[in-house]
């Protein structure tokens, strides 16, 4: 079964930085796309970003492009979010998600973050307010 445990969350000024922190457990990252989605309150849970396997292609959801920078560190399991210029809207329970994929690799984070319809973790609260 895949598990995560999301972290790095918190409360940050307009302007600034967090990072997302998403460790697996019960199985090795190498051969899944991850993705960071997120749910503010009264919304729909939406793709941020998403990175495919292999290659390590990335998809951003156009209001973080240039903000956000997703990565993975396949020694250590984990994959992370990286999230500069933060803005009050980036508000939201932030969650990581896997999944096997497969097919066109530039086309892959985007499928992920777009269709991902599986289960979910706790999540991580991150609130951008002054």
């Amino acid at each position: 079964q895949l598990q995560f445990v999301e972290s790095g969350g918190g409360l940050v000024q307009p302007g600034g930085s967090l990072r997302l922190s998403c460790a697996a457990s019960g199985f090795t990252l190498d051969d899944y796309t991850i993705g960071w989605f997120r749910q503010a309150p009264g919304k729909e849970r939406e793709g941020v970003s998403c990175i495919s396997a292999g290659v390590d292609t990335t998809y951003y959801e156009d209001s973080v492009k240039g903000r956000f920078t997703i990565s993975r560190d396949n020694a250590k399991n984990t994959v992370y979010l990286q999230m500069n210029s933060l803005k009050p809207e980036d508000t939201a329970v932030y969650y990581c998600a896997a999944d096997l994929l497969s097919g066109a690799p530039d086309a892959i984070p985007h499928v992920m973050c777009a269709l991902y319809s599986g289960s979910w973790g706790q999540g991580t609260q991150v609130t951008v307010s002054s």
